[in-house]
């Protein structure tokens, strides 16, 4: 559980990190009810990596000092059932919060994940966004618990799975939606910079997100995380719907080089996917890209697959293409998360793809499930259509 823990604080992170030289934070805590002597813990990201401090209640009373060079997302836990930090489990008496430096306090009854926090500006625009995002994420669990009661043979269905997937990716425009209001509505919030940063995932359309950080206070474009977030922009663009789709050229499996731009001279659109044979997400999408290819094939549609798997990994590449049937052109340069053409297109989780036009233009990314197949139908029936109808 220890893990799953720390899988999620991860999640509430911003995409960046600085080295913490930092100024103080101090976190008061009072549980009015409580008087056994429980452990408090508190777990958050300190430069690369993520600091655990603990302590014990006094009357109820807590208090954890520390230093960080800007506002953190951080996990308050109060140990309750004596299991230690690694039993601790999301059911537990958790609540999520930011540190900044100046004091920081939280008033309770018998739960932290109860409590109120003062003190803080960014806690309390945390608590008005996470107030307007409560439903969304209610929606969000009780689709991850169908998920989980779903059957193997349910599992297995690649209408199933579109449908669960359509599912959270609507509740994900609608929390981008809220996200934007946020921000536009909070030019001066820290959160606001931290949400710019959450938006869209690993690999963003910077044309939502640009606009978006440009309507931010000129203090927070100039914090060191403003500047990270705006250097990163350039890799977008190279990638960003509409742009000239960046060439490279990687070995099959046979070890024949094979270049992205050479597919322009067959006038068809390409899917480039980055995949690999120990990525579970990706051998879960592979039957969708499968029914989907052999739907478009011969309508002017292929895909070029791009493994990042390991140096010592081509047998279970190999091995990957053959059992899920991927009758595709396969290319990879065996470097693991170093592939050349995967930090080309600024690749930092897979599976990711991009569906390039004829002409060598992006013209859509990210397609899962359905989508894939309704983007297909749209962009090939569009092509069919004479010029100046």
């Amino acid at each position: 559980m220890l893990k799953k823990i720390l899988v999620y604080i991860s999640l509430l992170l911003p995409a960046f990190a600085i080295a913490q030289t930092g100024e103080t934070f101090i976190v008061n805590g009072k549980l009015t009810t409580v008087k056994q002597p429980y452990r408090v813990y508190l777990l958050y990201q300190q430069g690369q990596g993520k600091q655990l401090d603990s302590t014990t209640l006094v009357d109820g009373a807590f208090q954890f000092t520390g230093k960080v060079a800007n506002p953190v997302s951080a996990m308050l836990i109060v140990d309750h059932r004596g299991v230690g930090f690694a039993g601790i489990s999301k059911t537990d008496d958790v609540l999520n919060l930011y540190l900044e430096k100046g004091n920081i306090y939280l008033a309770a009854t018998d739960s932290v994940s109860k409590g109120k926090i003062t003190g803080s500006e960014i806690n309390k625009d945390n608590e008005e966004l996470n107030t307007t995002l409560a439903p969304l994420y209610a929606r969000a669990e009780k689709i991850y618990q169908e998920v989980q009661a779903a059957t193997p043979q349910q599992h297995q269905s690649n209408v199933y799975q579109n449908t669960m997937q359509d599912k959270f990716k609507a509740i994900q425009v609608e929390r981008e939606k809220y996200l934007k209001d946020f921000i536009l509505a909070h030019p001066y919030s820290y959160l606001s910079l931290m949400a710019v940063s959450s938006m869209g995932g690993p690999s963003a359309d910077v044309n939502v997100i640009e606009p978006l950080y440009n309507s931010l206070s000129q203090k927070l474009k100039e914090t060191p995380q403003g500047q990270q977030l705006k250097a990163s922009f350039a890799a977008l663009k190279a990638t960003a719907i509409g742009a000239i789709a960046p060439d490279f050229t990687q070995n099959d499996e046979n070890g024949k080089p094979v270049r992205l731009s050479d597919f322009r001279k067959q006038n068809k659109y390409v899917l480039l996917d980055f995949w690999a044979s120990w990525c579970g997400p990706c051998r879960q999408e592979n039957p969708n890209v499968v029914r989907v290819y052999n739907k478009f094939k011969d309508k002017n549609f292929t895909v070029l697959g791009v493994s990042l798997d390991r140096p010592d990994g081509k047998a279970a590449w190999l091995k990957a293409i053959k059992d899920d049937g991927l009758n595709w052109t396969q290319v990879s340069d065996l470097k693991f998360w170093n592939n050349e053409a995967a930090a080309l297109y600024f690749v930092q989780s897979i599976p990711q793809n991009f569906l390039i036009s004829p002409d060598g233009k992006i013209v859509a990314k990210n397609l899962r499930g359905g989508d894939l197949e309704m983007t297909l139908l749209k962009v090939l029936s569009s092509a069919k259509q004479p010029k100046g109808e």
